[in-house]
């Protein structure tokens, strides 16, 4: 269904009428570790930009995924890459039978719902298309389509979110900090081990027992970070291992599957992830 409009002096304000389908319809299991909810809160009731700062796989994505949810706000997530340009972003002309149409982006598309736009490891983004979303990070809250001619007013209700690993950056690869000052910013870590074992437990569908082995191994290999390694077993890759063994796989196999091959290539690591996995299975 086209949105509706209207246009006054080169501005369109725009009300969605099919933003329903960006709504998360179920809720999204999320374990609160410390008053990040109530902090996120408070944020979105200023509509004030969000980065969320942590390692790979500790829940940044699923917390905005629950906090939308919470909210019962529409969520659009972009997973930035390298070779996004601010077309991506935004929109673009495109060709069709009766000759040019204008394409939102998804950008575009939360800022005319009200949604939140979640814009998942920015960095990898070149810093060129980042700059983009500066116009909604302060008290303009607008975002202009150049090629079209037309600023778009943000909805009262949007929002934006970034996240990135800031521990896994280069130099080359960090946030000018003409962008980090227009954010609020939450760290995020994985939880303490009797926490994460619960999440593990609950997402993975094993008993305690298994899942505090697993949280265990984990800990052993976040020690090796700096050290041989770049990341340690992340949560998100506990509660892969998790599942594998509650479709009936021996747990060593799992963990070699879900847990030591995908984080490094490395004989010698290979065989140290091997022998914390040995003394815990």
């Amino acid at each position: 269904m086209e949105p509706q409009f209207l246009v006054s002096h080169h501005r369109v304000t725009y009300t969605m009428t099919d933003k329903d389908q960006y709504l998360v319809k179920t809720e999204p299991y999320y374990r609160p570790v410390g008053n990040e909810v109530q902090m996120y809160e408070a944020a979105y009731a200023a509509r004030m930009p969000v980065m969320l700062k942590g390692p790979t796989g500790c829940g940044k994505s699923r917390f905005v995924e629950y906090m939308a949810w919470k909210l019962d706000k529409p969520l659009i997530t972009i997973a930035c890459n390298e070779d996004m340009t601010a077309s991506d972003l935004v929109g673009r002309f495109l060709l069709d039978i009766n000759g040019t149409k204008w394409q939102d982006g998804p950008l575009t598309a939360a800022t005319r719902a009200g949604a939140i736009c979640y814009l998942d490891e920015v960095v990898e983004a070149r810093q060129d298309t980042t700059v983009v979303i500066h116009p909604l990070t302060d008290h303009r809250r607008n975002l202009p389509l150049e090629k079209k001619g037309e600023l778009v007013d943000a909805h009262p209700d949007f929002q934006i979110v970034i996240s990135y690993n800031p521990g896994y950056q280069s130099l080359m690869k960090d946030l000018k900090q003409s962008t980090k000052q227009r954010f609020g910013a939450m760290d995020f870590d994985y939880p303490e081990a009797a926490v994460e074992a619960e999440i593990v437990a609950h997402e993975g569908n094993v008993d305690n027992a298994i899942a505090d082995k697993l949280v265990q191994v984990a800990q052993r290999s976040r020690n090796l970070k700096g050290h041989g390694l770049d990341e340690g077993i992340s949560t998100r890759l506990l509660v892969y291992a998790a599942q594998l063994i509650s479709k009936g796989i021996e747990a060593q196999a799992a963990c070699q599957m879900a847990l030591v091959c995908p984080l490094t290539d490395d004989p010698d690591m290979r065989d140290t992830l091997d022998a914390a996995v040995n003394t815990y299975f």
